[in-house]
């Protein structure tokens, strides 16, 4: 049996059960919520940067704007 070694997210409150987990794998990366760990989404590295860049230069406060809702 494989261990997985969660790592949560540096904006989590309190520590709680309201955070978001992330978890290098074999096969990518692995993220679940923390009040819902048995649901565990699964992605690739190149996937999950890619949606980080974007995220972070859609919301960028040196941008002056934001992307509207799609």
């Amino acid at each position: 049996m494989v261990t997985v070694e969660w790592q949560r997210s540096s904006f989590c409150s309190g520590g709680g059960n309201n955070c978001v987990e992330v978890s290098a794998t074999a096969d990518g990366i692995a993220l679940r919520e923390s009040d819902s760990p048995a649901t565990v989404l699964t992605t690739g590295r190149r996937a999950l940067l890619a949606l980080i860049r974007t995220v972070q230069s859609e919301a960028s406060p040196l941008s002056g704007t934001s992307s509207p809702t799609r």
